[in-house]
């Protein structure tokens, strides 16, 4: 059967014919999905029932290894071994992690986002600086061109994970899954990841918790009312992907830095983070210009 863009003529049949009963329509765009879907099922060895139960199987890994480790991202590799635990096709994982990302988005109102987990400025940094000393000790001074830069930032392999966002109404949220026991964490997030976002997406350990000591939170509190051990809370960031942490060497010594990691820098919640600032400033502006 002749090929179009990749897709089976039969598939982009089926599409176009939807989109003559609903032109510019959602429903002709779903109906476009689900073909293509058709057509790239067909090539695995594999019945029906069989690949509903790998997609089922993912998503309930999913939604419970969310729950289980509070929202910590979940690495593709574990997906993929749970589809090649019994299947050997290569493209196999992809496309049930694929559909399993469509029903659990349609049926659980969730997005599962992935995250491309890559090297920090501090390491960059320190690899460029790195490379410059060995070629400048058997060429000369050199200053690195970007070519070069951008190669050593994409040298180290990247690791993609996923998290799920609701897409859920506020309302049916806010009633239905909300936890307002864990709302205490969300402030701790948000106050933490804001401190950073201020300081230019990056701070040193000793500047962070100078911070946090001035609303309350110290260090070597491991007895905290709500947050319990603060060092502990802070470390579950890095573990959830809202920090990474690096050592940088300087002429001090050896410096740690946080530094804003992907889920931070991930668009809407970085908007929505730059907006409740924003509000928050504009509130703590208003009395000083009405006085």
């Amino acid at each position: 059967m002749p090929k179009f863009g990749g897709v089976k003529a039969e598939a982009a049949s089926k599409w176009f014919k939807s989109w003559l009963l609903d032109p510019g329509g959602t429903s002709s765009m779903k109906s476009y999905r689900m073909a293509t879907a058709e057509e790239d099922f067909s090539q695995f060895d594999i019945s029906t029932e069989e690949k509903d139960r790998l997609v089922a199987e993912v998503i309930r890994y999913v939604l419970f290894k969310t729950q289980q480790n509070s929202g910590c991202p979940i690495k593709r590799d574990e997906l993929t071994q749970l589809v090649t635990k019994n299947h050997r096709q290569r493209a196999l994982p992809g496309y049930v992690i694929n559909v399993a990302k469509e029903k659990l988005l349609n049926t659980f109102g969730y997005e599962m986002r992935e995250l491309q987990r890559s090297r920090s400025s501090t390491n960059q940094g320190r690899a460029s600086q790195q490379t410059g000393n060995d070629k400048e000790a058997k060429e000369g001074p050199l200053v690195l061109k970007y070519s070069e830069k951008l190669t050593l930032a994409k040298s180290a392999p990247d690791s993609k994970s996923y998290v799920i966002i609701s897409h859920l109404p506020a309302d049916v949220y806010k009633k239905y899954i909300e936890d307002a026991n864990s709302s205490h964490l969300t402030g701790f997030t948000f106050v933490v990841i804001s401190v950073v976002y201020l300081a230019g997406g990056k701070i040193t350990e000793e500047n962070l918790w100078h911070h946090l000591r001035r609303l309350g939170l110290s260090e070597n509190d491991e007895g905290h009312p709500a947050l319990g051990n603060i060092k502990q809370a802070l470390e579950a960031l890095v573990q959830q992907r809202y920090l990474q942490k690096e050592k940088s060497n300087g002429p001090e010594g050896n410096t740690l830095v946080y530094e804003l990691a992907e889920r931070a820098l991930d668009g809407p919640i970085s908007e929505r983070i730059k907006e409740y600032i924003a509000q928050i400033v504009q509130k703590d502006a208003a009395p000083a210009d009405a006085d």
